[in-house]
């Protein structure tokens, strides 16, 4: 079965640096999971308020996040402030399946590394290096995918869109 990338999706994609929206446009006709972008380009607000997060304001205070975004009772979904979101050269996918997406999180599904193995094999079709963050060993991000660093193709921030989608992610 062959899968398209949805309108919202689309929109998220438009956001990221070319080189890695071809890769995923590529990926989403090799996949045998449909997939949705749920992330593209991140403004460093965006990171900032991510990152407030799972820490409480002397944390934030620490590492210059407004003491607002403190978050202490919800779940860490970043570890960086630095996230290659900024700039456009990182996107995260989500698997898409029954009409919602289906987060995996114990991986008993095996869905994330089926739509790795697409990006993977979408990259090296276009001789584009990408990392995937399901492989790190301490914090695992299985819905991230990145251009490699020290990828020689010129940085994208510059020109980056910050087009927000409100569709949903179907």
């Amino acid at each position: 079965m062959t899968f398209a990338l949805s309108t919202a999706s689309r929109a998220r994609l438009a956001t990221v640096h070319p080189a890695l929206r071809e890769v995923v446009e590529r990926a989403i006709t090799l996949t045998t999971v449909d997939f949705v972008v749920v992330q593209g380009n991140r403004t460093r607000d965006e990171q900032m308020r991510l990152y407030g997060q799972g820490r409480t304001a002397q944390q934030c205070r620490a590492e210059g996040v407004p003491e607002a975004y403190a978050q202490p009772g919800r779940a860490r979904v970043t570890w960086t402030l630095n996230s290659n979101h900024i700039g456009g050269r990182a996107v995260d996918l989500a698997p898409y399946v029954d009409g919602g997406i289906e987060w995996d999180n114990s991986g008993r599904l095996g869905l994330w590394p089926r739509i790795a193995e697409a990006m993977r094999a979408a990259a090296d079709d276009l001789n584009v290096p990408i990392v995937w963050g399901g492989d790190w060993k301490s914090t695992p991000d299985r819905p991230h995918f990145e251009l490699a660093r020290g990828w020689d193709r010129p940085d994208f921030s510059n020109v980056v869109s910050n087009v927000r989608s409100t569709e949903p992610f179907a």
